[in-house]
C-alpha cells in the first residue's frame, strides 16, 4: 500500500478496506527509519490512523491542516510524497522533523513550539471568509498543548465563529511527560463517559436510516443541545465556550474517524473533535516508555535499545546537582513546564514531591508562579529549554526582574541543538536576558562549573539565569576551578597580543583557537568570562594594556549579545584596542549536527583562527 503513495491525495485512491494495512506499513516504515536517524517516534506512531483519515477527507494543499508543535507530522509528510526523504530526516539538507512550508505546499504553518495551531487556524479561517474563498481548515492539537494559555485564548476567540473550523484534540494523556492539571482531569472524565458516547453514535446512526425525516431529526437534536451532555459529562467546557463537541472517538478506527471528520466538516461553526490515541502504538518499547521515545536517537528496531552508549549530559549533571541541593536546603523548590524528564527534574520530583511543581505547557505561568513562590519565602529554580523561555519574556521582565526577586532560571539547550533545528536553537537568551535590569546571567565552561554556578545562584539574592548547552557535558579544563565570584571572569591562560574572551560552551572552542594561534606563531590569552551580565570590566581593563586585539566568542546571536557589550565598553574605555566579535549571524540556522551549525555560523576553531590571523572583520583603529 505504501508504494502506491507518491504525492498528496494518493491515499484517496485506495480502497477503505486497505487503509488499516497502509497504517501498519507506515508504522513499520517509521520504526525502521527513525531507528537509523533518530527523531520523534512515539507521538508519530500514535497518529497514523488519524492522519490517514484527515488526508482521506480533506484535499491538500487546498485544505489546510495545521499541526500543533509538529511532533506528529511524519505520517503527513509520507502521505504528501516525502517518504524517500526520510533517510536524511533532521540531517543537513534533509527534511525537517517539523512542518515546513519551504518543503511542501501541504505544510500550512511552520511549527515547533506548542499551543499555536488554533490561533493559526483561526487566522486562516478569517482570511478565507474575508476573501470569499472555499477551503477547509483543521487544527490538530494535543491534550498537552491545549493546556497552554494561548490555546485557551484562541478557543475563546473561536467560540463566536459563524463558519466551519475544525479543531482535532489528539488525546493520548501525554505531552512529553505525563499531563497534569485540571484540563487533564477534565479530559479524563470525558474518556470514561464511553456509555454516553456509544449511545450518541448508535442513536444518530439509527435515526439517519429513517427515510426523509431521519437526517432532519438528527439535526434538530443537535441544535437543541440536549441536556444529556450536561448530565453525563460535567461542565461541557467546550460546548459552553461556543464549540460543538464531538467525541470521544477511537483514534485508531479509520472508518469511524472518516465518518466523524465528514460530519465535523458539515457544521456551520467551530467544532472540537475529541480523538483518543495511544502514544507509541505498534511498538511495545514506545508504548511502555513514551517519554523516552518522544525524541530518540538511533536504536535497535527490535528491542528499542539505543545503539550508542549515552555519555553524561549537562542535563544529567543538573539532575544530580538538584537532588543534592534539594537535600541540603529545604527552601529550594523546582518548577517545570511539562518537561520534568527533558530538564532533568524527575529525580528531584521523586525525592521531594512536595517541592516539585509541573505547571503543564505554560511557560509564562511558570515564571509568574515562581515569582509568587519567591515572595512567599522559598527559592524557586525554573528549569526550561532556552527556546521555550522566550515564551515568558514579559513575565521575566515584569514579574521577576522588576521586583528583583530571587528566582533561578536553569536554561537547558542553550546555543545550537542540532537535529531539532531553528525552532529549538537557544541562540537568543544572552541578548534578551542581559537587557533586563536586575538580571544576572552566567554560563559554565564545563560540568564542574555548572555545579558551582547553581550553588552560587541558590545563595544569591535576585534573578539569576544559567545557560548551558545540549548534549555531552564537557569535562575538560578541570584543573581550573576557581570559586564563583559575582561578575568576575576566570583566567585560563595568560600570554599577550590577542585576548580571547569566551563564554560558556565557547570556552572549549576558545582553547582550540588559542592552540591553533600558538601553532601559527601568535601569542594569545584565554579568559573564561563566566558572566554575560555583569561583564568583568576589570578583567578587560587589565588585558587592554598588553593586548592589541580582543576577540569575543559566544553561541548566541550577535545583536544585543555578549560581544556587543564588550565592544561598547572597549570603544569607550580603550579605543586603541581592536575588537572582533564571533557570534551567530542575524538569521535562523537550520537543522543538522551541532558541529555543522557552528561551522555554518563561523563559530568553529578553524574559521575563527583564520579570521583572527587575517585581521578580517576587526573593529577599531588600524
Amino acid at each position: 500500500m505504501l508504494e502506491m503513495i507518491h504525492e498528496a491525495n494518493d491515499v484517496k485512491k485506495l480502497r477503505e478496506e486497505d487503509l488499516p494495512r497502509l497504517a501498519a506499513e507506515i508504522r513499520q516504515f517509521l520504526i525502521r527509519s527513525v531507528s537509523k536517524t533518530g527523531g520523534h517516534l512515539a507521538s508519530n506512531l500514535g497518529t497514523v490512523e488519524l492522519t490517514i483519515a484527515l488526508h482521506r477527507v480533506y484535499t491538500l494543499p487546498r485544505d489546510k491542516i495545521i499541526w500543533d508543535v509538529g511532533h506528529q507530522s511524519y505520517t503527513h509528510k509520507i502521505l504528501t510524497g516525502r517518504k524517500d526523504e526520510f533517510a536524511h530526516l533532521r540531517q543537513k539538507d534533509g527534511i525537517s522533523g517539523f512542518p515546513r512550508r519551504s518543503e511542501s505546499p501541504c505544510d500550512s504553518f511552520d511549527t515547533g513550539h506548542s499551543s499555536t495551531s488554533i490561533s493559526a487556524g483561526l487566522g486562516y479561517v478569517h482570511a478565507r471568509e474575508l476573501q470569499h474563498q472555499n477551503y477547509s481548515v483543521v487544527s490538530v492539537i494535543g491534550d498537552g498543548s491545549i493546556t497552554g494559555g494561548m490555546a485557551f485564548e484562541a478557543l475563546n476567540n473561536a467560540g463566536c465563529l459563524d463558519t466551519n473550523f475544525v479543531i482535532v484534540l489528539n488525546d493520548n494523556t501525554m505531552s512529553i511527560s505525563k499531563n497534569v492539571g485540571g484540563m487533564s482531569d477534565y479530559l479524563g472524565r470525558i474518556r470514561t463517559s464511553a456509555a454516553y458516547t456509544d449511545m450518541k453514535m448508535n442513536v444518530s446512526a439509527a435515526l439517519e436510516k429513517i427515510p426523509v425525516v431521519g437526517d432532519r431529526m438528527v439535526g434538530a437534536i443537535r441544535r437543541a443541545k440536549s441536556g444529556l451532555k450536561e448530565i453525563m459529562i460535567p461542565g461541557m467546557l467546550f460546548e459552553n465556550m461556543g464549540l460543538t463537541y464531538l467525541g470521544p472517538v477511537d483514534g485508531h478506527n479509520i472508518p469511524q474517524l472518516i465518518r466523524v471528520l465528514q460530519e465535523a466538516r458539515s457544521f456551520r461553526g467551530p467544532v472540537l473533535l475529541h480523538v483518543l490515541t495511544e502514544k507509541g502504538r505498534g511498538f511495545t518499547p514506545a508504548v511502555r516508555h513514551p517519554s523516552r521515545f518522544h525524541g530518540t536517537g538511533p536504536f535497535d528496531p527490535e528491542t528499542g535499545i539505543p545503539l550508542a552508549e549515552q555519555a553524561p549530559t549537562y542535563t544529567d549533571v543538573f539532575a544530580t546537582i538538584m537532588t543534592k541541593i534539594g537535600g541540603r536546603d529545604p527552601k529550594v523548590v523546582a518548577v517545570t513546564a511539562a518537561m520534568a524528564g527533558g530538564t532533568g527534574l524527575k529525580r528531584f520530583a521523586n525525592m521531594y514531591p512536595d517541592r516539585f511543581y509541573d505547571v503543564g505547557i505554560a511557560e509564562g505561568h511558570a515564571v509568574t508562579f515562581a515569582a509568587g513562590l519567591a515572595l512567599g519565602g522559598v527559592i524557586p529554580i525554573v528549569a526550561v529549554y532556552s527556546s521555550f523561555l522566550q515564551r515568558a519574556f514579559d513575565q521575566i521582565m515584569e514579574d521577576v526582574c522588576m521586583q528583583n526577586l530571587h528566582v533561578v532560571f536553569a536554561l537547558d539547550r542553550s546555543g545550537f541543538v542540532g537535529a531539532d533545528g531553528r525552532t529549538h536553537n537557544g541562540c537568543f537568551d544572552l541578548s534578551y536576558l542581559t537587557m533586563m535590569p536586575n538580571m544576572t546571567v552566567m554560563a559554565p565552561k564545563n560540568f564542574w562549573e555548572l555545579s558551582d554556578m547553581v550553588k552560587f545562584a541558590v545563595g544569591f539574592n535576585g534573578p539569576v539565569a544559567i545557560r548551558y548547552p545540549k548534549g555531552e557535558a564537557y569535562g575538560g579544563l578541570t584543573y581550573q576551578r576557581s570559586p564563583i565570584e559575582y561578575g568576575k571572569a576566570e583566567m585560563i591562560e595568560l600570554q599577550e597580543d590577542i585576548a580571547i574572551l569566551a563564554i560558556g560552551s565557547m570556552v572549549r572552542t576558545g582553547l582550540d583557537v588559542l592552540r591553533k594561534l600558538n601553532q601559527a606563531g601568535r601569542r594569545a590569552t584565554l579568559v573564561n568570562m563566566r558572566f554575560a551580565k555583569p561583564i568583568d570590566t576589570g578583567m578587560i581593563d587589565r588585558l587592554a594594556g598588553t593586548h592589541r586585539t580582543m576577540i569575543t566568542i559566544e553561541e548566541n546571536v550577535r545583536t544585543g549579545g555578549f560581544g556587543e557589550q564588550v565592544l561598547a565598553y572597549i570603544g569607550q574605555a580603550h579605543p586603541d584596542v581592536r575588537v572582533k566579535i564571533f557570534a551567530i549571524p542575524d538569521e535562523y540556522i537550520g537543522h543538522g549536527s551541532v558541529a555543522w551549525q557552528r561551522q555554518e555560523a563561523g563559530l568553529d576553531a578553524d574559521t575563527i583562527c583564520e579570521a583572527v590571523i587575517s585581521g578580517d572583520g576587526t573593529e577599531g583603529p588600524d
